[in-house]
């Protein structure tokens, strides 16, 4: 039988290991970061800058087509606190089922 050789219970890392694993961790967190980052970009979040000042029905009777626009969106802001249904329903009449363009006036009468 072989004699036990003594190992040390708690195996001590060196300084330069320890800030290896530091450097390696912050890196991860870091890359962790820029992925959720570029996946809520993806996802459709909002841009950091301030959105665009958009008409309101009170103030014109025009609309302008802005990018990612619908029928339904539209008539919200023209007719606030009201059923849209109808709003597209005319809106759709007169401007047809074609998709918005951004940039397109539409008019609305009430």
């Amino acid at each position: 039988m072989s004699p036990r050789v003594a190992t040390p219970r708690g195996r001590r890392t060196s300084h330069t290991t320890f800030l290896r694993r530091r450097i390696a961790i912050a890196v991860l967190a870091l890359g962790v970061v820029v992925v959720a980052g570029q996946a809520g970009a993806a996802l459709g979040s909002s841009p950091l800058t301030a959105p665009g000042r958009r008409p309101t029905a009170s103030s014109v009777g025009t609309i302008v087509v802005q990018p990612g626009d619908t029928l339904w969106a539209i008539a919200e802001r023209l007719a606030p606190g009201q059923d849209p249904r109808p709003v597209v329903d005319q809106l759709a009449a007169v401007y047809g089922a074609g998709p918005l363009v951004p940039g397109e006036t539409l008019h609305w009468s009430r």
